[in-house]
């Protein structure tokens, strides 16, 4: 046993001058970041100009606040704190990544689109980055002690305070670190879908729908075990049945871009000979690098 237990942390945040500044905020500022850099270079190794993660960053990070808490603020209402500030409070309750992510998305095709630059091309350079400012994120569910699971017996079991579990768990010792659990998850299925772009078979597009499918799949599992309040139907947490149609709707959609996808090589279509429908070429080199790495448009 390499673990007796793993200890809850006693602050969620430190004092800045006046300001609280909540660890939960800063771990998704670090992510935030790091997946710009990632992303960066991972645009320019297709031709893209780094200027536009940023750019895009700029729109999709507040959008992606903003959809991830109404999100949360129309699926689970009795949770809101009841303050003015209540619905906007994303360190007490958090934010519902599917609705930060459909909005930011949104927003940041729109954006991609006026600027004449390739849309696929963007969603599968950033696919990975987002996992890694996701896995990131999952370190200040940690410091506000919750994203937990059922009791467990086993020696990575998380402790929590009593004032954090929900009713009817005051009598057990640790739970399942559930937000440990995703943060693995979401580093392990980045790793995948940067090796799969490397190999150059995947459609454009295909990396950002086997994103959504990978991240949604284990949501599927991890919401089987969370104990934190949720809407329930039929006994069942929402979230599941969300997880499953986005996991269902995006290996859907991975199919149709697989099937209609060209190999290099192969004789193209009327549509890829006319263009496609791409406003403007991401960089000159950029169907080659894209045929090569699978971040194509």
């Amino acid at each position: 046993m390499l673990l007796a237990s793993i200890p809850s942390p006693s602050v969620n945040g430190f004092r800045l001058g006046p300001l609280y500044v909540h660890f939960y905020a800063l771990m998704y500022l670090v992510g935030i970041s790091l997946a710009v850099l990632i992303g960066r270079r991972r645009w320019r190794a297709v031709g893209g100009d780094p200027a536009m993660v940023e750019e895009v960053a700029l729109w999709g990070v507040p959008f992606g606040i903003l959809g991830g808490r109404l999100y949360f603020d129309l699926t689970t209402p009795s949770q809101i704190p009841p303050h003015w500030w209540g619905p906007l409070a994303v360190w007490d309750g958090g934010l519902g990544i599917w609705g930060g992510v459909a909005l930011a998305t949104a927003v940041c095709v729109w954006r991609l689109r006026r600027a004449g630059a390739g849309v696929t091309g963007m969603m599968d350079a950033l696919a990975p980055c987002l996992l890694v400012a996701s896995a990131i994120g999952r370190i200040g569910n940690y410091f506000n002690q919750e994203l937990f699971g059922g009791p467990t017996s086993l020696p990575w079991g998380l402790e929590i305070a009593p004032q954090y579990r929900p009713p009817g768990y005051l009598q057990d010792a640790t739970f399942h670190p559930t937000f440990l659990y995703e943060l693995v998850w979401d580093l392990l299925l980045a790793g995948l879908l940067v090796w799969l772009g490397r190999r150059g078979s995947i459609a454009p597009g295909g990396l950002f729908a086997l994103y959504v499918a990978g991240y949604s799949a284990f949501r599927i599992f991890e919401e089987s075990l969370r104990v934190d309040y949720s809407q329930y139907f039929l006994g069942l947490r929402l979230n599941f049945y969300i997880a499953s149609a986005m996991t269902l709707a995006a290996l859907v959609w991975f199919a149709v871009l697989q099937r209609r996808h060209q190999p290099p090589g192969a004789e193209p279509s009327p549509e890829a000979a006319t263009g496609g429908g791409r406003t403007q070429p991401v960089g000159e080199d950029d169907t080659k690098s894209a045929a090569t790495q699978g971040l194509s448009d």
